[in-house]
């Protein structure tokens, strides 16, 4: 009995020192790479006393990136090496908590940017959208604090759900019917996956969108140019725009899926898809940011001189 019992506990302890391996390069490399982004900002912001609405947006998501960084790596090595830790309900509230708000500030803030490039460079006769071009700066403020206390008051929901079912869990082997236990554990179940499902897919909507409408309105100048044998900037700043929202699109779709999988998993063991699925969620925030900041010259600029010094 103990023979058949050690190859599976050595295998169960392999696992967990691989995905704390694999995740804390991952962490480390990403919160590098935004912690740059958000120094070069700040000291933009120093010299200058003031930043414009591309340069607020990326730095609240790069401070965003941060954090949920952080607490996401805090979390999975407690999980995997010091799993009794978590058994006290307020480290365990407090950490998921965190890690969903900042979760949800990344996805949102990240929507926010696809949604302001959108508006920003692509034209359209719509009276509308001229007058969103018009206050789209003066709004970008707003809009942030706006994605901030939704993505607040969502992780304050899925927390407190995710703590009923985990009481629930806990207390499961208690007095008491066990068909009124298990629905009521699955009327929780769903209402966790059916939060968190309508967030990731209102975020994804937007940057849909906002690809989609950059497409047509790019599509639509170069034609126009083409029939007047003119040059313009507009459409550089157009393909750099597009490079930038279809790269984030896919990276977004892809991230999209594996949130989604990574609900399906939740209730699963360990196994390697969900080694994959947590590689590829704390690999997105550093990739993602430098993306950014190639599409970004003055953050290119800084950043292969910083590599050149080194």
């Amino acid at each position: 009995m103990e023979d058949s019992l050690f190859p599976q506990q050595f295998n169960v302890t392999a696992y967990r020192a691989t995905t704390v391996a694999i995740i804390t390069l991952e962490v480390f490399v990403g919160m590098w790479i935004n912690a740059f982004l958000v120094c070069v900002l700040c000291i933009a912001w120093v010299k200058k006393k003031t930043l414009n609405s591309n340069e607020k947006i990326l730095l609240l998501l790069g401070c965003s990136r941060i954090w949920y960084l952080c607490l996401t790596w805090i979390y999975r090595f407690l999980s995997m090496i010091y799993p009794h830790i978590l058994h006290v309900q307020t480290i365990r509230q407090l950490i998921r908590s965190l890690a969903t708000l900042f979760n949800y500030s990344n996805l949102w803030v990240s929507a926010c940017l696809c949604g302001f490039y959108c508006i920003k460079i692509a034209n359209f006769r719509n009276s509308f959208f001229i007058y969103l071009k018009v206050k789209i700066d003066r709004m970008v403020p707003w809009l942030l604090l706006g994605s901030e206390i939704v993505a607040l008051a969502i992780s304050i929901l899925i927390s407190d759900l995710s703590e009923t079912l985990q009481t629930n869990n806990i207390t499961s082997t208690s007095q008491g019917n066990f068909w009124e236990i298990t629905i009521r554990k699955d009327k929780h179940l769903f209402s966790v996956f059916l939060l968190s499902g309508f967030v990731f897919a209102a975020s994804f909507l937007v940057v849909i969108f906002s690809a989609v409408f950059l497409l047509f309105s790019l599509w639509r100048h170069k034609r126009t140019m083409q029939t007047s044998s003119m040059k313009d900037l507009s459409m550089d700043a157009h393909i750099r725009a597009m490079k930038s929202v279809l790269s984030f699109l896919v990276m977004y779709s892809i991230n999209f899926v594996c949130l989604l999988l990574t609900i399906i998993y939740a209730t699963k063991k360990a196994n390697i898809m969900k080694l994959l699925l947590y590689m590829y969620l704390c690999a997105f925030p550093g990739v993602h940011s430098l993306i950014l900041i190639f599409s970004n010259p003055k953050l290119e600029n800084a950043l292969l001189k910083m590599l050149s010094c080194v």
